[in-house]
Formats: C-alpha cells, sequence, structure tokens
C-alpha cells in the first residue's frame, strides 16, 4: 500500500506498535528516584546528553534532598558542582529560583500539573512534560524534544518547526494513552538508528512509514 494512502492514525498506530516491539523496555535514560531529581535533571539536560547529566546528579541527589536545599544554595557553589553541563550558570540559576518557588508555593512537593509546573523557572512544557509523565504518570501532552521533532517530521506526522505546533499536530494524531511512551520509543529510535546525520536506513524498522526515506529513496 503507498504510503500516502494509508490513513494517518492507522500509521501512527502501526509506528507505535512496530517501534515497542522494537523497543520493549523504552524509558528516559535519565537517573533519578523521585519527582524533584526528575526535574534537576531535566532541567540540566537542556543542550546536553543524559550521559553526561547523570555523571553529575548522583552528587546533587545526595547533597540536595528537598527543594528547600537548593533555595539556600549558594549559586558559585552550585555553578561549581554542574560546570561540566552545557549553559550550567544559567542553570543554576533557575534550579535555586525553582527550589525557592516550590518551597513557598507548594509546601516543598514538585507539583503534578502542567499549569503548575510551567511557572517553574526553567520548565518550560517539555521538561514539564517529561516529569508529568516519568513521574506522576500523567499524560497532558507530548514532550517534543530535538529527537521528536526530527522523526515526526521526517515520518510526515507534522510540518511544522515549533515545538509546541508540533505538539499539537502530534496529539491530535496519537492516542493519549500513548502520549509519555511516543517520546520514549522516538528518543530511543533517534539515538541508535534515525540519526540527525547518517540514518541507518538499513535498521529502521519504520521506513516503509517514513516519507523523508521514501522521498529520498526515489531521489536516488
Amino acid at each position: 500500500m503507498l504510503l500516502q494512502q494509508v490513513p494517518m492514525r492507522r500509521r501512527v498506530s502501526n509506528i507505535i506498535s512496530v517501534l515497542k516491539k522494537e523497543y520493549p523496555g523504552a524509558k528516559s535514560s535519565l537517573k533519578y528516584n523521585n519527582p524533584l531529581n526528575l526535574l534537576v535533571a531535566t532541567i540540566l539536560s537542556a543542550q546536553c546528553t543524559d550521559r553526561m547529566v547523570n555523571k553529575v546528579t548522583p552528587h546533587l541527589f545526595k547533597k540536595y534532598r528537598r527543594p528547600g536545599d537548593y533555595a539556600r544554595v549558594n549559586i558559585r557553589s552550585l555553578q561549581k558542582e554542574i560546570r561540566s553541563i552545557g549553559l550550567y550558570r544559567g542553570k543554576a540559576r533557575n534550579i535555586i529560583k525553582m527550589g525557592k518557588m516550590v518551597e513557598a508555593e507548594f509546601n516543598n512537593r514538585i507539583p503534578d500539573s502542567l499549569d503548575e509546573l510551567v511557572r517553574l523557572p526553567g520548565v518550560g512544557r517539555k521538561t514539564a512534560n517529561v516529569v508529568l509523565s516519568n513521574a506522576f504518570g500523567k499524560s497532558e501532552g507530548i514532550a517534543v524534544d530535538t529527537h521528536v521533532k526530527r522523526i515526526s517530521g521526517r515520518l510526515g506526522l507534522t510540518k511544522k518547526k515549533e515545538p509546541g505546533k508540533i505538539e499539537l499536530d502530534l496529539m491530535r494524531i496519537i492516542p493519549k494513552r500513548y502520549w509519555g511512551t511516543f517520546n520514549h520509543l522516538l528518543v530511543t529510535h533517534g539515538r541508535v538508528v534515525c540519526r540527525a546525520v547518517n540514518p541507518i536506513h538499513n535498521k529502521c524498522v519504520i521506513r516503509k512509514y517514513c516519507k523523508w526515506y521514501k522521498d529520498n529513496k526515489e531521489a536516488r
């Protein structure tokens, strides 16, 4: 069956089904054991690899156990502790501000709604969706990172470039029960096969659903 003849929702269902079989254990590669730790790790992960974040966070998680602990740390000390992370100065400021806000407004508990999370310094929709899905088991949106953006575009699931607009397109065609899973599947597939440069087409289990692959194959 030609790609364009397959209804979008069926294509999405097939893509998810195939990827779930290929990556049955797909999950966040960030290491954490509570919502606060995941929130901090996700803030640190912006424009940085999860592997690098996981090298820094064990020390932080032992030292800072409550949002109030971050609220009272000296900014230079925190910057020194996360210096190996990209954009560490701004991230340190945001983490301290986040700690102060969570302590003052949420009684030292990480909020579990999208509207409340995005109010926190350094937290956008992507970070909020990651925390909600992984720490609270809630789906209020789809986390759109670089992998989700790239692969969704290649698959022809969206033509948008802005993460917020991509998220809206995906939410319209992906069943809500898969919103969190979809991010994990595409992130894993993006790291292993559908790389930004030199994707491994012969190992791609969803290439028959991929508009980008079809267009490039015909161009050759």
